[in-house]
């Protein structure tokens, strides 16, 4: 049965800290009478059964050469994704825009798409079909994003070692050092990729950013003025809806066996420690870790994910450490991570500082310990650590052992640690605020869902 808002037609990007905020938004909509339509790539491509029945699913072929996927070069990824998917995208679309007015004399209200699927915006454009884009990353990358041009010019880009502490002064609090880029490619490459995805979103109807006004207010407030289209922000989207099975890309379940473990520990005393579904870290970073968990003495709940050594499909402790956190230490493939930052045993999240996890880990009050790899990452903890100072940055730029442990007692035992849970419980507050009525960011989904009934 079709809903009393229309059909709005999602595409994800598959990879899992772009799709999981898109269909996140997606099950947010739905819940307010929008219908709703999945193109998705077959490349962990997701799973019907974990959805609303009324959903549909419609397979967009993505032909992109295995070496090419495997070669972490991020922009000719996404360009090859993009010049593959745009006239199968445009086939698809069109058929369902046939069928829908066969069923229903109607329409697609709107496509929503992630800022990297570029060539759908122009073609929904092109079929007459209004686009929304969505940045599943802070409103200070896009910003970042914005102003890329201007960031090579002035000389800031590529980084290098004489400038990477250089303060970027049309971007506080920005170093040079933490702003995106990607060592695996070419830095013309990716440029030419962000001013693609910048183009597509100037044109679309509005942009949706998974963020929320208390903690990114000016740089929303520049995003607006400089797009001249509506901009939403509409997070905490991981308190909006509620998750799909937590799987990592539908291949590893989730181990729901920590959360029992976790009831038995003491409030606060636990250490989270993830990097995400993408980042790597090098062999000895990987041996750093395992002896820097040890060593700290605490108790603590460790993603150890396949590949999460570069080089290596799975991942061994190095001998001894087992033996020294037997009874202290959990190690699992995948974690229902909402689920455990929620838990009251949680004290700390040791994180890559990937938007999602900040998100969360803001969205459950739980300080972090920051340790960012690639892309916008090294952004988020400057904001975590120096702008809201909700959690203390790995010192240096490899894992080592030591700085594990000094870290550890940081968070968890100074009286700055102490200060740093203050703040971090007053982001927490801010962000149920803003889901409630009357608040920011629910202010904006209404807003939002009345332009898509609107078209």
């Amino acid at each position: 049965m079709a809903g009393a808002g229309g059909r709005v037609v999602f595409f994800p990007v598959p990879y899992q800290g772009h799709f999981n905020p898109v269909m996140r938004l997606a099950r947010t909509l739905h819940t307010r009478g929008l219908d709703i339509t999945v193109f998705h790539t077959e490349f962990r491509a997701p799973d019907p059964a974990d959805y609303p029945a009324d959903y549909r699913f419609v397979s967009v072929p993505v032909e992109v050469s295995p070496e090419l996927m495997a070669s972490e070069d991020v922009a000719r990824i996404v360009m090859a994704m993009n010049a593959s998917s745009e006239a199968p995208f445009r086939d698809r679309l069109a058929a369902l825009l046939a069928a829908e007015r066969e069923e229903t004399g109607g329409g697609v209200q709107c496509v929503i798409t992630d800022t990297v699927w570029y060539s759908a915006m122009a073609v929904a454009r092109d079929l007459g079909v209004p686009v929304l884009s969505i940045m599943t990353a802070s409103a200070a990358s896009f910003r970042v994003h914005m102003a890329y041009p201007t960031l090579i010019n002035k000389g800031y880009l590529p980084v290098t070692e004489e400038n990477k502490d250089d303060p970027v002064q049309e971007l506080p609090p920005y170093l040079a050092k933490d702003l995106e880029r990607h060592e695996m490619g070419k830095l013309e490459e990716f440029a030419e990729m962000l001013r693609l995805m910048l183009a597509g979103a100037r044109q679309s109807s509005g942009l949706i950013i998974h963020t929320f006004a208390a903690i990114e207010a000016a740089s929303l407030d520049q995003i607006c003025e400089d797009m001249s289209i509506p901009v939403f922000a509409v997070a905490p989207l991981n308190k909006l809806a509620p998750p799909a099975k937590a799987t990592l890309y539908g291949e590893v379940q989730a181990d729901r066996q920590c959360l029992g473990w976790l009831d038995a520990r003491e409030p606060g005393s636990m250490l989270y420690v993830s990097f995400g579904s993408f980042a790597v870290v090098e062999p000895h970073e990987f041996v750093e870790l395992a002896w820097g968990l040890a060593l700290s003495k605490r108790p603590f709940l460790w993603v150890v994910r396949p590949n999460l050594i570069r080089g290596f499909e799975s991942c061994e402790l190095p001998d001894g450490v087992q033996e020294q956190v037997r009874d202290r230490g959990m190690f699992i493939s995948w974690a229902p991570q909402e689920e455990v930052l929620a838990h009251p045993a949680v004290g700390a999240f040791f994180t890559h500082s990937g938007w999602n996890s900040t998100m969360e880990a803001i969205s459950e009050g739980v300080p972090m310990i920051c340790h960012p790899l690639h892309g916008d990452q090294f952004g988020n903890a400057r904001y975590v650590c120096d702008v809201w100072k909700v959690g203390v940055e790995l010192e240096g730029n490899q894992l080592e052992r030591g700085k594990i442990k000094d870290a550890l007692e940081k968070i968890m035992d100074s009286e700055e640690g102490r200060e740093i849970r203050e703040r971090m419980n007053g982001l927490k507050i801010a962000a149920e605020k803003g889901i409630k009525e009357g608040g920011t960011s629910l202010t904006d989904l209404i807003k939002l869902v009345d332009l898509i009934k609107s078209f």
